[in-house]
């Protein structure tokens, strides 16, 4: 058998080159790139075999050959950046991140978390400590006196759906197929760990040519059970009011038409998940908006009533649920359409475990001829006018003029916006926001990260979705306490010419969490950017803080807008601007009707015993809520 030499960070990135996903008959490099930030702990492993591949393809064309590389500034942001990378190649294509040894790898744990909850690919390669131990402890080694063969890196096995150490040149053959599996594997796929000891990186070894052979790794649409997707069809018929919920698994499966035509044959109202949002067009007439504690009116009264309750790629989260209080019918029942039959089998749901584009197709055949009675049609109809009439009272502004409150930023925005362009967000109060207000216009268009909510996600998040979707109009919407977490990778965008359009909403501290605090009967303690008050709390002057020239520091063109109006021509230049940009503007209350209130509860709990009033309060409209919540069996 012929072999290679070559060293073990050599082989992974020759191995990786030569790695692909295939659907329907698309076929994807799996790892399209890799970022990286070098230390001692990889930059003579992976940095000199990167710059070696680099060296050996330069001017290929050949999308088989070489390793395009990503200079990141900080660790976790790079894990986001990879993770909207691979969400908006609907998982068929990832890229890998590199890191030294110590606070470069630990610092990979929050990212590795939000890929791994989101089911999004992302390969992480951090250096390890000698796996010789030639000198113990070595720079930046976690020392634990009851084992020597941990690292800070055993932090990442709770948060990989995969995780091996490499303390050999040869077990990289079995581990780097291994890993390549899950990432390409729909229902486990998540954040995979290879943790490469650094002399182990630079060890050669004699590698059998058949490791680096090209690789196809098929991505499967399994179909239903047919005794599943009888028991599903006869639930369906047998319903009144049934509504469906639409995932995020609808986006990866690229299930969109398929859910449109369920819906247009059968009439039965759809709505979406944070990550379902887009899987009909806002103006399809079955789509009813966003559902459960941050959704639409529309939908909630839907859910309250419906009899049958069809999830379409959902995990059943407490915001969709309104924490098991929001499907409140006596009787109801669930059908989960799921690849994954951990989630097919919550809510005590009927499964149909398959993909969702080949389950909706399934399930529409059997459901041939079959549609739901005019007077839910016409409760869907009625429901989709009315909130779109709050939509538009909350998005107008009465005075031009004056400061935009957080509903009218993104009314300006809805009016400048095009089907191409696509939306990033993932918390504080935008995602709620969004969720109710936001008029998807495409399928991709709405990218909310809402399963682990991460603040600073958003703007190395629209760095990756502009890498898998090029010349597209991507904006990063965040407010003041989200940038503040992570601006970091803006000096990326400049420094490879990604034109990146980051919206900042400058409202002087955490807004969200103040609203929170409030409802919960904290009292808004804490949550505003403004100076000590001497009593404890900080309700003193606001921080003289200026992230516009923060922005511009970094070497961001910065658009200012102190109006509706200037905001409205601010973002049309933004949009029309091929280089990274910033639009920032503040904003305010009590110019514009605030946007809807939630129309479902959330639960966070309350203090049992207090002696403020405000808590008390609380905690009595929390008792009265939580009364509502149901174990559905």
């Amino acid at each position: 058998m012929s072999s290679r030499r070559l060293t073990t960070a050599q082989a992974l990135v020759a191995f990786l080159t030569r790695q692909f996903t295939e659907r329907d008959g698309e076929r994807q490099r799996l790892v399209a790139a890799t970022w990286g930030i070098f230390g001692h702990g990889n930059v003579a492993g992976l940095g000199q075999a990167l710059v070696q591949s680099a060296a050996a393809h330069a001017g290929s064309t050949d999308p088989a050959t070489g390793m395009p590389y990503h200079q990141g500034r900080n660790e976790q942001a790079m894990v986001h950046a990879a993770v909207g990378y691979a969400r908006q190649r609907k998982r068929l294509s990832a890229h890998a991140v590199t890191t030294s040894i110590g606070p470069g790898a630990t610092n990979l744990v929050t990212g590795a978390a939000l890929a791994t909850i989101s089911h999004l690919p992302v390969l992480l390669l951090p250096g390890d400590v000698f796996a010789t131990r030639p000198a113990d402890p070595v720079l930046q080694q976690l020392e634990t006196p009851q084992a020597g063969d941990v690292s800070v890196n055993d932090c990442l096995r709770p948060v990989s759906r995969y995780f091996d150490r490499i303390t050999r040149p040869e077990a990289l053959i079995p581990a780097a197929l291994a890993a390549m599996r899950v990432l390409a594997d729909p229902v486990d796929t998540g954040a995979v760990t290879l943790a490469l000891p650094q002399d182990v990186q630079a060890e050669a070894y004699d590698w059998p040519e058949e490791f680096f052979r090209e690789r196809v790794w098929t991505v499967r649409r399994p179909a239903p059970d047919p005794a599943e997707l009888t028991a599903a069809a006869d639930a369906v018929r047998a319903a009144r009011r049934p509504l469906i919920v639409a995932g995020g698994g609808v986006h990866h499966s690229a299930a969109e038409d398929a859910l449109a035509r369920l819906a247009d044959a059968t009439g039965i109202p759809v709505a979406s998940t944070q990550a379902g949002k887009g899987s009909l067009r806002h103006d399809h007439p079955a789509d009813v908006g966003g559902i459960g504690h941050t959704g639409t009116a529309t939908a909630d009264e839907l859910a309250r009533a419906a009899d049958l309750v069809i999830g379409v790629g959902t995990r059943w989260s407490d915001f969709t649920t309104a924490s098991s209080t929001l499907f409140a019918a006596p009787g109801v029942r669930f059908v989960n359409l799921n690849i994954a039959a951990y989630d097919g089998h919550k809510m005590a749901g009927l499964p149909l475990v398959a993909d969702a584009r080949a389950g909706l197709d399934a399930l529409a055949g059997a459901l041939a001829g079959y549609r739901v009675d005019d007077a839910l049609r016409a409760a869907r109809d009625e429901g989709k006018a009315r909130w779109e009439r709050r939509v538009d009272a909350v998005y107008e502004a009465a005075d031009p003029g004056a400061a935009p409150t957080q509903p009218q930023v993104l009314g300006a925005l809805d009016s400048v916006v095009g089907d191409d362009d696509i939306l990033i967000n993932a918390a504080g109060s935008l995602p709620g926001d969004l969720h109710k207000l936001w008029r998807a216009r495409s399928r991709d268009q709405y990218h909310v990260e809402y399963a682990y909510s991460c603040m600073g996600y958003e703007i190395p998040a629209a760095i990756g979705v502009s890498l898998a979707a090029p010349g597209r109009p991507v904006w990063a919407l965040v407010g003041d306490g989200t940038y503040l977490m992570m601006p970091t990778e803006i000096v990326t965008a400049v420094q490879e010419g990604i034109g990146i359009k980051v919206v900042i909403l400058q409202n002087h501290g955490y807004a969200s969490i103040g609203g929170l605090s409030e409802s919960v009967g904290a009292e808004r303690f804490a949550t505003a950017y403004r100076y000590p008050d001497g009593d404890g709390g900080y309700t003193g002057a606001p921080l003289p803080v200026d992230l516009a020239a923060n922005a511009a520091s970094l070497g961001m063109r910065v658009l200012r807008a102190a109006s509706v109006r200037e905001l409205r021509e601010a973002l049309a230049s933004a949009r029309a601007y091929e280089g990274p940009v910033c639009v920032y503007v503040e904003t305010v209350t009590g110019t514009g009707p605030d946007a809807p209130p939630a129309q479902a509860w959330w639960d966070v709990p309350v203090a049992e015993a207090a002696t403020r009033p405000a808590a008390v309060k609380a905690r009595e409209e929390y008792d009265r809520q939580a009364a509502a919540r149901r174990r559905h069996l």
